[in-house]
């Protein structure tokens, strides 16, 4: 049974450093340990988060309930075939350091996903993607612990949902059961994605033609773009790309001749939400302590001491130009508490 803590601090564990606290909280390393945290205190009865490295989540002010990290570490490969192995990684794992590991090894599938923030066990719940790819095409099975009778779950891919930054973890078992490990099919031989122009450009210039190639161009690019959490606080993209059917994009270009679009499925298009934010000048602005990013304005960032309300304040601030001037309602990628 792992200790349980009052009143925790939990900055360190909310990628936007704000100084928030945790009415009580635990950190598990076993399934075990969750499953004695859910049956032997107030966990179920609590208002409750689940909570990995906390870099997809804006806390507005204290969480006056139960927060439990599960920690659960470790990566074992459980099969081996001629051209793929298995990979089971547990939920407390680090997203990038699984993905350097699995590139390491030779093991391809994931390379696109790297430096992407979080934890192993958050990246079905938001279905991370990056550069042409979604954790989703690599994911066989997620393995989790029933909240309500503390029995152990085992999702198959199929019965995951996975859509665009969505799962069925967001939706029918959010809040209702704790991830605790991932199972990855990875190949040994694998087909390099390349569909994002940026990879297939740093990609010609690379001696090699690899995964770890993939790797490099993929680092050196969200570098470019995206601000260090560990330097400057934020959670990454703040809202999620706008999906809107083929027959408004016609309407919007009507009006505006320059506006970028991209395939999306069943016909539908899917617009830059950092395009419209930056049209609306949001730009490297700041709102208080809060602000946008200088090199991408799909990212807000604490520029020191800010607090969950004033980023939330410019969030809506944003969107509400957005909705004004395009009629398209941003939505968050970020789990606002």
């Amino acid at each position: 049974m792992p200790e349980i803590l009052s009143q925790f601090p939990i900055k360190h564990l909310n990628t936007f450093h704000l100084d928030v606290s945790a009415e009580q909280f635990a950190e598990c390393r076993t399934v075990n340990e969750i499953q004695s945290v859910i049956k032997k205190t107030s966990f179920r009865e609590s208002q409750r988060l689940i909570i990995g490295e906390g870099s997809n989540i804006l806390f507005s002010g204290d969480f006056g309930g139960f927060v439990l990290r599960p920690a659960i570490m470790g990566k074992e490969i459980i099969s081996e075939e001629r051209g793929s192995v298995r990979l089971q990684a547990g939920g407390g794992e680090n997203c990038d350091e699984l993905v350097e590991w699995a590139v390491n090894w030779g093991f391809g599938g994931i390379e696109n996903l790297s430096l992407i923030p979080g934890s192993v066990g958050s990246s079905p719940i938001q279905n991370i993607g990056a550069y042409g790819m979604e954790v989703c095409t690599a994911i066989e099975k997620v393995l989790a612990t029933d909240i309500d009778t503390g029995k152990k779950l085992i999702f198959e891919k199929e019965s995951c949902g996975f859509g665009y930054r969505d799962s069925i973890f967001k939706r029918h078992w959010k809040g209702r059961c704790i991830i605790t490990s991932v199972i990855f099919m990875l190949s040994k031989q694998p087909k390099l994605n390349i569909s994002y122009q940026g990879v297939a450009e740093l990609l010609e210039s690379s001696p090699t033609k690899d995964i770890k190639a993939v790797r490099t161009a993929v680092i050196a690019i969200r570098k470019s773009k995206l601000p260090d959490p560990d330097l400057l606080g934020n959670a990454g993209s703040f809202f999620k790309n706008p999906v809107i059917p083929a027959g408004e994009l016609e309407t919007l270009q009507a009006q505006f001749p320059d506006i970028p679009s991209y395939p999306a499925p069943g016909g539908s298009r899917k617009i830059p939400a950092a395009w419209m934010i930056e049209q609306c000048g949001w730009k490297d602005r700041k709102h208080g302590r809060a602000g946008t990013y200088k090199h991408q304005p799909l990212v807000i960032v604490n520029h020191g001491g800010s607090s969950g309300r004033e980023i939330l304040e410019l969030a809506q601030l944003i969107s509400d130009e957005v909705e004004n001037k395009f009629g398209i309602m941003l939505i968050p990628e970020v789990t606002i508490l």
